[in-house]
């Protein structure tokens, strides 16, 4: 069955791969629309052009999107705008595929997935490190208590300050905050996945803009979060933009996992080529695309479930779904409530 499947907005860096990936599949029918890219404040490609040098087809506004009647809609817009989107999608019945994080604030992502539910339409959040191989066999680890009771997780997600080509995601608006939002929801979903969705009790964060001051940016560029969970474990996030400019954007996840029996360490994207080239240096990797799992899972879901039909229940949910999404803004939430008023906060 050939899904036709909506490309919402080339605003983040992501939506590059999923539009090579769904362009280049036989059983598939792309459109992209991407309206706010012309007002975007830096040069990063978007809209009719780059959709050109992709090879989609693109429509000048999402009213057109929608009207075209997608299967499944893929939203990689600015933070702030999952919502309005998600909505629209599953208005228009169908399934939703949404970068992370689900949004920029608590509310949101709980109307956003009250929209699914009451359409019958997926709701799955864009965590492609969950499908990476290494992270696989952790978790494969974890559930055959091969570590024992795990009491404790120190992840790290370093990276660029996303400024030069993406300069939204330095907008406290738009993006919902700095590097606590961008960097805290990859590991906080990785824990996520291995403890089975235990709740966040208690999160402490601390933040400052001692980073990238030369940029001028008005938001959190360093972060360290720490997390209780109901179930005992205790979890510590580096989120900072500690990368400097001439580094590679990728590269910086990195998870201990520490249990009763022993302790596991992985770097899911370590596999990879190193050196330099004009701008500084290169990161080549040769490990799997987590992408394409990832788009495999959803699709696969999509397919199985057919059209989203309101007051019905899809007959896959993937994960990481909507609820995944929404645990993680909490702790995101609560780590910016933290950082401003340097005392714990209680979820």
């Amino acid at each position: 069955m050939s899904l036709k499947i909506a490309l919402a907005s080339f605003a983040h860096t992501h939506a590059a791969s999923y539009a090579s990936l769904l362009g280049g599949m036989p059983d598939a029918e792309v459109l992209s629309a991407d309206p706010d890219g012309a007002s975007a404040p830096d040069a990063g490609p978007r809209g009719a052009d780059f959709a050109a040098q992709l090879g989609i087809p693109y429509v000048d506004s999402y009213d057109e999107l929608f009207a075209w009647g997608p299967d499944a809609v893929v939203v990689t817009s600015e933070n702030a705008l999952h919502r309005e989107l998600v909505e629209r999608a599953a208005a228009a019945g169908a399934h939703v595929l949404c970068e992370k994080p689900l949004a920029t604030e608590v509310a949101d992502g709980e109307a956003m997935i009250a929209a699914c539910e009451a359409a019958g339409a997926i709701l799955m959040v864009a965590y492609p490190v969950r499908f990476s191989p290494p992270y696989l066999r952790l978790r494969a680890s974890v559930e055959a208590g091969l570590l024992g009771d795990v009491f404790a997780v120190l992840g790290t997600n370093n990276g660029k300050i996303p400024y030069a080509a993406r300069q939204w995601f330095t907008d406290a608006k738009l993006a919902g905050g700095g590097a606590l939002v961008d960097h805290t929801v990859h590991c906080a979903d990785l824990i996520d996945g291995l403890t089975g969705g235990a709740s966040p009790k208690r999160v402490y964060a601390a933040a400052n803009r001692v980073l990238h001051q030369d940029k001028g940016v008005d938001v959190e560029t360093g972060g360290l979060v720490t997390i209780n969970y109901d179930n005992g474990l205790l979890a510590t996030i580096d989120c900072s933009w500690s990368v400097p400019d001439n580094g590679p954007t990728w590269g910086g996840v990195y998870l201990q996992v520490t249990g009763t029996n022993g302790s596991v360490e992985i770097e899911p994207f370590l596999p990879h080529v190193s050196g330099t080239d004009p701008s500084g240096e290169a990161y080549l990797p040769i490990h799997d695309n987590f992408d394409v799992s990832m788009l495999a899972t959803f699709l696969g879901a999509v397919r199985e479930s057919g059209r989203a039909n309101a007051g019905t229940t899809p007959a896959v949910v993937p994960q990481p779904d909507g609820a995944v999404g929404l645990r993680t803004l909490r702790i995101v939430d609560a780590a910016r409530r933290s950082a401003l008023s340097g005392q714990p906060v209680d979820l």
